[in-house]
């Protein structure tokens, strides 16, 4: 089974990548700020924690941690960001080595798949036996943030100015797939790395 880390910027189509390949590939992929929403539930273990730290206004009615609040109270301290990045990316990892030996004990599949937006500062290359990196120029990017997310252009380049820049992205990665908007030259390069699929 091969571990493959996909990165890339925002709105450079990383979710339009894995699509495919979990629709032709006998594959897992796993997503690491999924995995962060699920250890973040009640019972999990993140949740009393980020509780702890964050105070119970950050939690809904039921009980579950309102995401939005909690994203008010994170993004307006960079030093609580760190604190909780302290809690949630150890855990995330630990869950995801997890899930790797699960498949590999299972032997289903042919690919594993990590996408997460920080594969690179959070050292999935120790992981990982590639890394892949999905590529849309800037105008591109920004044009889908834009009219997919409603994010206005100020936005949209605020984040991009927040994110690695493609020179550090190419460094690390050994696999470059372009996202342009051409899918089926997309797809194409997909299957030059990992062969026809299922």
């Amino acid at each position: 089974m091969r571990i493959i880390g996909i990165t890339g910027g925002v709105g450079a189509g990383k979710t339009q990548v894995l699509s495919y390949i979990e629709d032709h590939y006998r594959c897992r992929v796993l997503r690491a700020d999924e995995a962060a929403h699920l250890l973040e539930e009640p019972g999990q273990e993140c949740y009393a924690r980020l509780v702890a730290l964050l105070g119970r206004d950050i939690l809904k009615e039921d009980g579950t941690i309102d995401k939005r609040r909690m994203a008010d109270v994170v993004f307006s301290d960079k030093h609580i960001l760190a604190q909780v990045n302290a809690i949630v990316h150890p855990a995330v990892k630990k869950y995801i080595l997890e899930q790797i030996r699960y498949e590999q004990e299972r032997g289903a599949v042919d690919f594993f798949f990590i996408e997460a937006a920080l594969l690179i500062e959070e050292r999935y290359d120790l992981i990982a036996d590639e890394l892949w990196y999905i590529h849309a120029d800037a105008k591109v990017r920004e044009k889908r943030l834009v009219q997919d997310r409603h994010y206005s252009v100020e936005k949209a380049a605020a984040i991009m100015r927040g994110q690695l820049s493609e020179a550090q992205f190419r460094k690390h990665c050994s696999v470059v797939i372009q996202n342009n908007g051409d899918l089926a030259e997309t797809y194409q390069q997909v299957r030059a790395v990992l062969g026809n699929g299922k």
